[in-house]
This record gives C-alpha cells, sequence and structure tokens, in this order.
C-alpha cells in the first residue's frame, strides 16, 4: 500500500516519542529520569476537576456546537479582554481539541499550495510538519543564544518573498523560554503590515513568565495589527490539564469561521465535559496559578544552575515555559566507547543508554547542537538528572 506524499514528508513527534520510551522503560523496571515531556506535573486543581464531574453526573456528553459552547467562548472573549486587553466577540473565537489542534486547524484554513510561513528556530516540533501538512512551505529563520533565540526585524524581513502568507511568534517559546518585549514584538508586527503577513500568535505559555517578565499580546498593540493576528491559547499549561485537550484560537471572524468549518469536517466540537472543566478554569479561583509559578522559577533556577556548572555547557536563562535548551556543542565529535558522539541526536540516545536520562535532541527543534529539557519534575530530581549527565559527560573520550 502506498502512503500520501504529504504523510511520507513528515515524521512522528519527536518529544511524544522520547516520552513515550522512557515510560516503556520505567515500566520494565529501569530508574530513568525525564527531562522529555512538555507538561506540568501538578494535578488539574480540584474545582475543574469537580465541574467536569458534575457534567457528566448530569449527563452533558452530547455534542455541543462545533466551535464549543457558548459560555466557553464568553470566558474566552472576556479573558483576552481582562488580561490581554484585547477585545474580540464569540463570532472570533473558537474552541479546539488542544492548542496544537488549533495550529492546524488554522493551517488547513489559511495555507495554499506554495504558500510559505517564516517560522523562527528554534520551534516548537510541530509547526513545520502542521505547515507541510496544509500544502505550504516552512521557511525557518534561525536565531542565536546570542540574542535570546529571537526573531530580528532584519531576519525577518530577509526571509519575506511574494509567497509569504505568515509568520509564527511564539511568546514564551519552547524550547527555549525567551519572550518578546512589546518593543519587540511592534517592531516585527510593523514588517508583517507592510507586506500583508499574517501574525500566529502562539500564546499558550503566557501565563509561566518569571523575574517579572512582562507578557504583551501582539494582537494587543493596535487595531491594525489585531486585525492581521491569530491567536492560539489553551488551558493546557496554565491550569495543568494537558490531557483535557482544550485550546482555542481568536482572529478574525472570516478566519475563524474558516478554522469552523475544517472542525466540522474532522474532530466535530471538542469534549463535552471538557469544555465544562475549561470553563471552570476561566471562571474559577487563579490563586492556583501563582503557587505553579514560583515552584516552575524555583525549578528553573535549579536546573540552569546546574547545567551551567557543567563544562562545556552554555544554556540561555528562560524567561518563561518550562524548558531550557542548552548548547552542548562542545561535547559532539567526542566518543565513548569508539563510538562517536556526533549529533545532538546521538547524545541523546547515549544519555538515555548510559545515564538513564530522557531529553530531546535539540535538531528536533531545527538547531543542531542543542538539548531540550522540560523542568516541571521535583527539585530533587532535576539535580539528580543533571548529576547523571554531567557524569556520563565525564566519560566521554
Amino acid at each position: 500500500m502506498k502512503l500520501s506524499r504529504r504523510v511520507q514528508q513528515i515524521k512522528p513527534s519527536p518529544t511524544l516519542a522520547i516520552t513515550a520510551k522512557a515510560k516503556a522503560m520505567r515500566a520494565q523496571g529501569v530508574d530513568v529520569i525525564s527531562f522529555g515531556a512538555g507538561e506540568p506535573d501538578f494535578d488539574t486543581p480540584d474545582h475543574i476537576k469537580d465541574a467536569a464531574i458534575k457534567a457528566l453526573q448530569e449527563g452533558f456528553t452530547k455534542y455541543t456546537a462545533v466551535g464549543g459552547i457558548d459560555e466557553l467562548k464568553d470566558a474566552i472573549v472576556e479573558k483576552l479582554q481582562g488580561e490581554n486587553d484585547v477585545t474580540y466577540t464569540p463570532d472570533q473565537v473558537i474552541v479546539n481539541c488542544g492548542g496544537k489542534h488549533s495550529f492546524y486547524n488554522l493551517a488547513q484554513a489559511i495555507i495554499d499550495d506554495g504558500d510559505e510561513v517564516i517560522i523562527p528556530a528554534p520551534y516548537w516540533v510541530s509547526y513545520p510538519p502542521m505547515v507541510t501538512l496544509a500544502g505550504g512551505k516552512p521557511v525557518i529563520v534561525a536565531t542565536s543564544e546570542e540574542k535570546n533565540f529571537k526573531l530580528t526585524p532584519e531576519a525577518f524581513q530577509e526571509a519575506i518573498t511574494t509567497r509569504t502568507k505568515a509568520v509564527v511568534i511564539n511568546s514564551p517559546s519552547n524550547p527555549t523560554g525567551s519572550a518578546y518585549t512589546r518593543e519587540e514584538l511592534a517592531k516585527l508586527a510593523e514588517i508583517a503590515l507592510r507586506g500583508n503577513i499574517l501574525i500566529i500568535s502562539d500564546e499558550i505559555y503566557e501565563k509561566i513568565v518569571y523575574d517579572g517578565f512582562q507578557q504583551v499580546s501582539v494582537a494587543s498593540l493596535a487595531d491594525d495589527i489585531k486585525k492581521m493576528t491569530i491567536i492560539l491559547n489553551g488551558v493546557s499549561k496554565t491550569y495543568s490539564m494537558t490531557g483535557w485537550r482544550i485550546g482555542y484560537a481568536a482572529g478574525p471572524p472570516e478566519i475563524i469561521a474558516a478554522m469552523s468549518r475544517v472542525q466540522g469536517q474532522s474532530t466535530s466540537n471538542p469534549t463535552s465535559f471538557a469544555q465544562i472543566g475549561a470553563l471552570a478554569a476561566l471562571r474559577g479561583p487563579q490563586d492556583q496559578i501563582h503557587v505553579m509559578m514560583e515552584e516552575y522559577q524555583k525549578r528553573r533556577d535549579v536546573t540552569w544552575e546546574f547545567l551551567t556548572a557543567i563544562e562545556g555547557i552554555s544554556c540561555y536563562k528562560p524567561v518563561g515555559a518550562f524548558y531550557v535548551f542548552p548548547s552542548v556543542d562542545a561535547h559532539l565529535g567526542r566518543t565513548y566507547e569508539g563510538t562517536v558522539i556526533k549529533t545532538s541526536s546521538d547524545l541523546t540516545s547515549y544519555l538515555l543508554d548510559e545515564a538513564r536520562v530522557a531529553v530531546v535532541p535539540g535538531v528536533d527543534f531545527g538547531m543542531e547542537g542543542h538539548l531540550r529539557l522540560s523542568y516541571p519534575i521535583a527539585p530533587e530530581v532535576i539535580q539528580e538528572g543533571v548529576r547523571r549527565i554531567q557524569e556520563a559527560l565525564n566519560r566521554l573520550d
């Protein structure tokens, strides 16, 4: 059976593959420390679970409107106005089956064959495949650790062609934890407006910020920018609801309507009672968020301090999200028992096999010579994991 060309161009999600392998090893009794999964280790707050349980008990288990229930859309509109200073109406909002689904539906709705989407690297692993599946061409623009892994106005302008349809801005970023200031966003938005380029603003980590960083939604900068922006967000990271699969998008009504048509012919509505849980998350107590954010900052500090103490490793200190993206270039080309560790993928395999530590290779995020570590795990486990990494690196010739 011959598979389609489009599916042959993509590969399984590396983060999910690494996480699955680590879980399988643990199931076999192997003591593996995993920095692979991009999800909080906190439980979903009780009031959210209680709301979903109540919905189940009351029989809220049927189809809903394709783009989400009215009450949840209203809550999203209120959230965007109150927290992000950007005004939408319910017809400018769609609820999807997770943040990944939001991006997928958007790509299907706006991209024609050959359209180009500018994606700064390092990037979240699923951006390029989802553009490819829509028939588009991912245009990867490299950033650097020296410039805090941010797309510069000059690099953005240089990447634009007559086929450029959109640019992706992920702030705070997976995998680097970098985030754009208001001034930086304004400069990028000005270029996008001049080129009639849509801005895809992935804000899923918006509340996970450190050291007083002021998170800004690019859509809030001006009305003309808002008209060219699609905000992607969800409840997965902020409320520790990854498995609930509720994301949402807000943007121009014609784009949101197109996304709804795509969704209507694929998944239909997001899970009914999960929407009730998301409604409770957005309208319920928010104090748990601050507890989680304080803990993430402590874990960031531990991870960064221990990693940068290892000879040959440099690492940007994140201002958001819950990842670090250390450079391991100095350790590539070294050998273990006669085998040369040439790439970040080789190093990842070595660390899993020899140190029992799961990390994700930087090449899967579009930047060789780095590793991604996700740190929503207990500080003592972080310390032990980094200690194992250091010992394994010390064994290389």
